[in-house]
């Protein structure tokens, strides 16, 4: 299966968050900014409880209701380093599986940062990470050179280069296909831990100067375990196949 097929199967799985007597009127307008690229719908309700300013995360479809969050869990900074909590994190967690569209780079960096949290929190596994472009490791060699000191086999990948950069801990493959040129991907596998299992697999579109992303995140170990062999060991192979043609 490919990177694509795998996106494929999870479009059009839209969420709800309503938010319930918001503090302030900003509320509602900061969230539909922050959301307006992904499925999710968001709108406003009333209690009669008493209680003000939180959301509440339901599926569209059969309005099971995911979770409830207060919206001060959301206050602070949304891209964060390793080992540093991201803001939004209580809502990640919640949407997973939901697909999203048009992302710019800094939203891109936002989930790839809750992915590679996960990996340091855990501290052991396998991190999968497609960076399309060599220049993209070498922006990111301070965050994989900390990551590199848990015990975490790491493997990242982007198009054939003759400036990768060497990282210490960290195996770079070089694989010459359009899929890895236009994939933004981070899998980790819970180090043993199928509560910590991630991924954000996501695809370049359109126009190569707007750099927009289109894809998913998810927390469940078993659709984790899908991308997996298609983000990387398949991949792997490829680039190894390359490798030993290399004279």
């Amino acid at each position: 299966m490919s990177l694509r097929a795998v996106i494929d199967t999870v479009e059009g799985r839209e969420k709800r968050l309503t938010v319930f007597d918001p503090p302030n009127a900003d509320a509602i307008a900061e969230l539909r900014e922050y959301f307006a690229s992904q499925a999710v719908q968001i709108e406003e309700g009333t209690t009669d409880s008493g209680l003000s300013g939180y959301v509440v995360l339901s599926d569209d479809q059969d309005d099971e209701v995911l979770a409830a969050v207060d919206l001060r869990h959301l206050d602070g900074d949304i891209a964060v380093g390793p080992g540093e909590q991201s803001a939004f994190a209580p809502i990640l967690e919640h949407l997973d599986g939901t697909t999203f569209t048009s992302y710019d780079i800094p939203r891109m960096m936002a989930a790839t940062r809750e992915m590679e949290d996960r990996a340091w929190r855990a501290g052991a596994g396998e991190l999968h990470a497609g960076f399309q472009r060599v220049g993209a490791i070498r922006a990111q060699k301070g965050v994989y050179e900390d990551l590199a000191t848990k015990d975490i086999d790491i493997h990242t990948y982007c198009a054939p280069s003759d400036d990768t950069p060497d990282i210490e801990g960290v195996t770079i493959h070089q694989v010459d296909n359009a899929e890895i040129r236009r994939s933004w991907f981070v899998v980790f596998d819970g180090g043993g831990n199928p509560n910590d299992a991630c991924a954000l697999l996501a695809e370049e579109r359109g126009e190569a100067d707007e750099r927009r992303f289109y894809g998913f995140w998810t927390y469940d170990a078993g659709v984790v375990e899908t991308v997996l062999p298609t983000s990387a060991t398949s991949t792997r192979s490829r680039c190894d196949r390359r490798d030993r043609e290399t004279p």
